[in-house]
């Protein structure tokens, strides 16, 4: 079995940390040095996308963390090679400064390593608080000099008790290659003693005339449940043809626990946008999202995603499975995990098939792998 890297994306961590498995990715030793590897190698049964293989090391000591990914797909030679490398490096400079800088690199025609992007990122600490940080995207020109496409400034700070509000604004070229406010971001989250979270989000463009226009608002509330119980709602909302802001999606979830230490979360969106339907206001049930995550005695750790929808111009009621994923983590030889994710999506028949299939070790005892991304994989 091969080992590679499980790549995340923030909807699975955001699903890992409903489900309480927000992971703890490092194995210290008696130095002080924290480092663990871990590899995977993914099949595409259904034989439409490449099979790739992964392999990811963290290393921390001393305030630096570096981060690499190595990704090979199969060649037409039957053998792999390499396809995409990543490269990340966080600096703690003192207690209130911190910079990383992470490298994307890719294959030249003749499979030379080629610089894709560089991400930068200063976050600072600052009294009361707050905290800015910079993250700055430069891309190669045909020369191979950088350039920024991109950079974003944000500013987060506690107005008052139980009260964060974060404002971030997204610099992009303008046609003289000028840097210019092009996105707005305002949030603002409060916390009530009783543990419910009121939030609001609100994205704003620029129109080019000096002005600022809204394009879309996300608020809800999160409430703690009996026992280890939330549930969450959220809105979105965007400027209908008369300028008024209208709700076009929302989405409940709900997070239970059993009694025998099973974790449910439920994910039910209603949209505007239906499938197979035109022209309607009202907000209809299109996707129920159901994980159920269970540790036996053993220590396997279980995770099992379901996704249903309609068929195309049927009615809400008519939900059905449509992709299934299923994770599972058992422990390894010497101290790490052996884990296994299979994908499954609905055939021209109705049926659920195999259709991606990623297995791999880890060093890393306490990782704790439950998102069940569909990753961007090579043709």
């Amino acid at each position: 079995m091969i080992a590679l890297p499980l790549l995340k994306s923030s909807s699975l961590i955001s699903l890992a940390v409903a489900l309480g498995l927000a992971p703890n990715c490092s194995a210290q030793d008696d130095s002080g040095n924290k480092s663990w590897s871990q590899s995977s190698q993914q099949d595409n049964p259904g034989g439409t996308l490449n099979p790739t293989r992964t392999r990811e090391t963290h290393t921390e000591s001393d305030g630096r963390i570096v981060d690499k990914t190595s990704v090979e797909t199969l060649g037409p030679d039957g053998r792999y090679i390499p396809y995409q490398d990543t490269e990340k490096e966080s600096v703690r400079v003192d207690a209130t400064l911190t910079r990383s800088i992470e490298r994307v690199f890719g294959r030249g025609p003749d499979g030379q390593r080629t610089l894709i992007q560089e991400r930068q990122e200063e976050a600072r600490s600052l009294p009361g608080a707050e905290q800015k940080v910079v993250r700055t995207v430069s891309n190669p020109d045909a020369d191979g000099k950088l350039h920024v496409v991109q950079r974003e400034l944000q500013d987060s700070k506690q107005s008052a008790a139980g009260v964060r509000e974060t404002k971030t604004t997204v610099l992009t070229p303008d046609a003289d290659g000028n840097l210019t406010a092009a996105v707005q971001i305002e949030e603002r989250q409060k916390q009530s003693s009783d543990g419910t979270v009121e939030f609001r989000k609100s994205t704003l463009l620029f129109d080019g005339a000096g002005h600022w226009q809204l394009r879309e608002v996300r608020e809800g509330t999160s409430k703690e449940g009996s026992g280890q119980g939330r549930t969450q709602e959220e809105r979105v909302l965007r400027p209908d043809a008369n300028g008024k802001l209208a709700e076009v999606e929302r989405t409940i979830s709900k997070q239970t626990a059993g009694t025998t230490g099973e974790k449910r979360v439920t994910i039910e969106t209603y949209s505007t946008n239906v499938p197979g339907i035109a022209g309607t206001d009202a907000l209809q049930l299109v996707q129920r999202e159901t994980t159920v995550r269970r540790i036996t005695a053993g220590g396997e750790q279980r995770s099992v995603r379901q996704i249903e929808r309609p068929s195309p111009g049927n009615p809400p009621d008519d939900l059905h499975v449509t992709e299934e994923a299923i994770d599972i983590v058992r422990p390894g030889g010497s101290g790490g995990t052996e884990q296994k994710r299979s994908i499954l999506t609905q055939d021209s028949n109705g049926s659920l098939g195999e259709v991606w299939v990623d297995v791999g070790k880890t060093t890393n005892p306490s990782a704790i792998q439950v998102d069940t991304r569909t990753t961007a994989k090579p043709q």
